[in-house]
């Protein structure tokens, strides 16, 4: 095999793995974009049930964390 047949393997080697990695590069970008749409059908769930459930649940939340501010200026007055 001649300098030039090495050359030229090595070259085709190369050209491979090019085409492979950009292959592998456009498949992870497209396995990240299903994964933002699912993780963004996700929130859009969690917003509607929240949406659902109204009020009570900010109140909720309002109310543990009066509760848990009271706990802790208690800790400190004490």
């Amino acid at each position: 095999m001649g300098m030039k047949d090495k050359f030229q393997d090595k070259s085709e080697q190369w050209q491979q793995q090019a085409k492979d990695k950009a292959q592998q590069g456009r498949q992870r970008e497209e396995q990240g974009r299903q994964r933002e749409e699912q993780g963004g059908r996700r929130e859009e769930q969690e917003q509607q049930r929240h949406q659902r459930s109204g009020r009570p649940q900010d109140e909720e939340t309002e109310r543990l964390r009066r509760e848990e501010e009271d706990r802790f200026s208690q800790d400190y007055d004490a």
